[in-house]
């Protein structure tokens, strides 16, 4: 190429900050602006001037009276949009600027991840931070999270080989390509995916930020009913619910845990079905919710180490295999004491996130250092009356409050299977009226639970749990029929268990008055079927509370164990638990509860000086009437 000797200097341009434009090849004339500068290539020379391109869907003329040098095909050289003829042909000027920097545009528009539904078909830019990277036998699946939502783009380099290998987890990175709809689901088709680095990551990293911090503030909602009690809750319970959210957004695994009793799966079931809610709204992926989300009953009233084993196992395993991030463990009902810490301390080791709402008697000292959230009504000087279940239905109202309508019966079904005695339970009830749920039907559901429970053992029972508790179920006459039947198995099993048992029980009056109902449940009752022993001795209890109208103890217990009830009594088990580890060195003393329900476990060859010692506890405690339960004050 050489300059034209009779064109002068016209040309010239001598601005230090001018721009010329890089057009990707993806480019159209509607990326282009008049009077801007762009790099171009010669396609084609004519008597009247040259064609170039400046993309490959955008060219145009450059007329001989507007050129300054001359030009081969395949020369390279600057222009300037002059005009959009009407007919869409664009005209173009040559420039020789002397100093200028050149800048790349990318076809397309800028978006985030919840614009892509209005941008199908088209071809646009998304900034954000690399949160999963999957090999699959095709493409790399690239897992994008900007703060509004999180949404997969397929890069092709050859089947089964990474693209973009030097793209790393939490890379902040700039992609182009087109919006496409896989499987009913949106995928961007990359063109490009550029990892941002100095000042242009910092700003896009910033700009995520705060849209994460917007998408992860929990919804406002008003609690279900009137409860100072609860007040004192409501921001802790907030903070869980902005970690739970902002957890799906940057497409963190979360793992739940919680005790297979009513009351954990009152509180377990809402807050599934609202974070499943939310998976699906803010991922484009289709299997999102199956990959990010597990739920799983625990039997022990604590995390045991062989939950946390196969838990690490999987998560470590989920991590190699689909370049998932590590994830979140959620404890319900579950999580607040010193035997939880073993497990917790397993976990550390990986950095592996806690978040705890439970209502037992809480370590926290022991606890504290390996949690980053832990709700507990003992912590604001409430009790175990204020239910898991209670508080998990709020908590799933901020996540998803789209699910209130399907909860409003929860808090009951909660509080009458973990026997609260809390003020509130008279307006939850009501509530739960309203939704065509009387006292007795509540019941019936808790124990379908128990039953349920009982038989699925370590597996969630998703559906069929769903099913029971009417939540995420979308056939309330199934729900019913279930229910009635389930309920109407667990009584038949009951009695059947209560009139083999209770010609074995002994009774004996303590020195504080109470009354005392001792049952060896390992050599007195049907043992490997329903109810097991925890439930028998809870069903032992309340006919003898009905029938006695007195305030009552009973214990059933086993080779290494012992179920503890009390009604009226202030037992404040997990303080007797600690003085019987003091005081019985070698027993191998563990356990807990609240101040009414627990249990505890010995070695077997201490069991009788256990028992003795936990009885002389018991007769020193305190008579409380505001701990005796609804089955005394309807008859009285």
């Amino acid at each position: 190429m050489s300059p034209r000797p009779d064109a002068g200097d016209s040309g010239a341009v001598s601005q230090r900050d001018t721009i010329v434009y890089e057009l990707a090849a993806g480019c159209t004339s509607e990326d282009l602006e008049e009077g801007s500068l762009y790099h171009a290539t010669v396609n084609g020379v004519v008597e009247y001037g040259v064609f170039v391109d400046v993309s490959e869907h955008a060219s145009g003329l450059v007329h001989d009276s507007n050129l300054i040098g001359d030009y081969d095909v395949g020369d390279e050289l600057i222009v300037e949009l002059e005009a959009v003829r009407e007919n869409g042909d664009l005209a173009f000027i040559e420039r020789q600027p002397d100093d200028y920097r050149t800048t790349a545009v990318q076809h397309g528009r800028e978006v985030t991840v919840a614009d892509l539904g209005d941008s199908l078909g088209e071809t646009v830019h998304l900034e954000g931070t690399v949160v999963q990277i999957k090999q699959t036998g095709g493409p790399t699946l690239f897992q994008i999270s900007d703060g509004t939502g999180v949404v997969p783009a397929a890069a092709f380099e050859e089947a089964g080989v990474r693209a973009y290998p030097s793209v790393e987890l939490d890379d902040v990175v700039r992609v182009t390509g087109e919006v496409e709809s896989r499987d009913g689901a949106l995928q961007i088709e990359v063109d490009n995916l550029a990892r941002l680095r100095g000042e242009a990551e910092r700003e896009a990293r910033a700009a995520v930020d705060d849209r994460l911090a917007t998408a992860a503030t929990p919804e406002s909602v008003e609690p279900l009913i009137d409860w100072p009690a609860f007040e004192t809750l409501r921001e802790d319970l907030q903070a869980v619910a902005e970690r739970l959210r902002r957890a799906v957004l940057e497409a963190e695994p979360i793992r739940m845990r919680h005790h297979a009793d009513g009351d954990g799966m009152c509180a377990s079931l809402p807050v599934q079905v609202a974070l499943e809610r939310f998976i699906a709204e803010v991922h484009e992926d289709s299997e999102a919710t199956r990959h990010l989300f597990k739920r799983l009953p625990s039997k022990a009233p604590f995390y045991e180490m062989e939950d946390v084993t196969r838990d690490l196992n999987f998560a470590l395993e989920d991590e190699e295999r689909h370049g998932q991030r590590l994830p979140l463990l959620l404890m319900l009902d579950n999580g607040s004491t010193e035997e939880d810490v073993p497990a917790y301390r397993a976990l550390d080791q990986y950095d592996i996130p806690v978040v705890v709402v439970d209502h037992h008697h809480p370590d926290p000292e022991a606890v504290e250092p390996y949690v980053e959230e832990h709700v507990n009504p003992y912590l604001h000087d409430e009790d175990y009356r204020i239910t898991t279940g209670m508080m998990c239905v709020e908590l799933a109202r901020m996540i998803s409050p789209d699910i209130s309508e399907e909860v409003r019966h929860i808090p009951a079904v909660a509080g009458l299977s973990d026997r609260s005695k809390a003020d509130a339970m008279d307006d939850y009830l009501a509530l739960a009226d309203e939704a065509g749920y009387g006292e007795a039907d509540l019941r019936d559901i808790g124990e379908a639970l128990d039953y349920a429970a009982h038989w699925l053992r370590y597996n969630s029972g998703r559906n069929l749990i769903n099913d029971v508790l009417n939540v995420g179920c979308d056939d309330d006459a199934r729900h019913r029929e279930l229910v009635e039947f389930l309920s109407t198995r667990a009584e038949r099993d009951v009695d059947r268990q209560l009139t083999d048992a209770m010609p074995h029980l002994t009774e004996s009056e303590l020195d504080n008055g109470a009354r005392l109902f001792k049952l060896d449940v390992d050599n007195h009752a049907h043992r490997f079927t329903y109810p097991a022993p925890g439930k028998t001795t809870g069903q032992i209890h309340d006919e003898k509370v009905t029938e006695t109208g007195d305030p009552v103890i009973t214990i059933g217990y086993g080779p290494d164990f012992a179920v503890l009830r009390s009604d009226g009594v202030r037992l404040d088990i997990p303080r007797m638990v600690t003085e019987l580890q003091e005081e019985m060195p070698g027993a191998g003393v563990s356990g807990g509860g609240h101040l009414v329900v627990g249990s505890i476990k010995f070695v077997s060859g201490k069991r009788e000086a256990v028992l003795d010692a936990l009885v002389e506890k018991m007769a020193d405690a305190e008579l409380d009437e505001a701990l005796r339960s609804t089955l005394v004050r309807d008859d009285d």
